[in-house]
């Protein structure tokens, strides 16, 4: 019985989250006329706010750092649920523009809202493209965007932070801007991967000091990619998560959450994963 009274309130739940968004993507793409930050801001203060009440999902940012509005930065976030999306939009404090899988950008009303608000599309299939796409960006982070980045590549499965991919940190050291470490825990008890099962939690989030990247080169990325990886473990394991492998800090090629050192087949160009 528990489990058909589950079903029946995710099945309402689904329906809400359908209508709401369609309306504020729909009033989101009319104001985008005028501006392209307007609908981030509704975001933030409307959509995210309305899901995560349907949800019944409890909120929490713990004290931590403090971004400037109208400072570029690229934050890069650990990644366990799609409701990873909703809290970073509910509690990061400035608007938010995502790195994002390039078939989203099909998808009716969501795709039609990341093209207008400028999300950063990036092909996973080909490695090399999607590199390229996120150097590109750097002139837009440079103009004072904030790109939010998921440098695993893919959710955990565990909870564990898992090794990090290049991208995110090619973009910030060529656009010259802080990479700033932003931890969440309890997203996946919230919304688990496998469907839609919401469930009532708390998900709480902690933003890191911004590290500088001013004056490094491309050969400082993997000393940035660890610099920063040993800050968010250390943020999640504050909020109560269970941070992560320091010694295994950087992604094979081509392969989501296996550090170097795995022995695996060479990855074939048809694996390649996320930049």
């Amino acid at each position: 019985m528990r489990s058909i009274g589950w079903t029946l309130v995710n099945a309402g739940q689904a329906l809400f989250l359908a209508g709401w968004s369609v309306v504020w993507i729909s009033i989101a793409l009319l104001v985008s006329i005028f501006s392209s930050e307007l609908p981030l801001w509704l975001a933030r203060h409307a959509w995210a706010p309305g899901l995560a009440w349907a949800a019944m999902a409890k909120l929490e940012r713990a004290q931590g750092a403090t971004l400037v509005r109208g400072k570029p930065y690229v934050v890069v976030m650990n990644h366990q649920s799609m409701f990873d999306i909703v809290t970073a939009f509910a509690l990061v404090p400035v608007n938010l523009r995502f790195v994002a899988k390039a078939v989203l950008k099909y998808v009716p009303f969501l795709g039609w809202y990341m093209w207008r608000t400028r999300m950063i599309f990036v092909d996973r299939a080909n490695r090399v493209q999607a590199i390229g796409r996120l150097m590109r960006a750097g002139e837009q982070v440079r103009r004072g965007a904030v790109v939010l980045a998921y440098a695993e590549g893919t959710r955990s499965h565990t909870g564990a932070i898992m090794p990090f991919k290049k991208g995110p940190f090619m973009l910030a050291v060529q656009a010259q801007v802080p990479v700033v470490p932003l931890a969440i825990e309890g997203a996946a008890r919230v919304l688990p991967a496998g469907g839609f099962r919401l469930r009532p939690g708390t998900v709480r989030l902690r933003i890191g000091e911004p590290i500088a990247t001013a004056g490094l080169a491309l050969g400082d990325v993997e000393s940035l990619m660890k610099r920063v990886r040993d800050a968010l473990i250390d943020l999640h394991v504050s909020i109560g998560g269970l941070g992560g492998d320091k010694e295994t800090c950087i992604a094979l090629p081509g392969e989501h959450g296996v550090g170097r050192g795995a022995t695996l087949a060479p990855p074939s160009e048809s694996d390649a994963g996320a930049a």
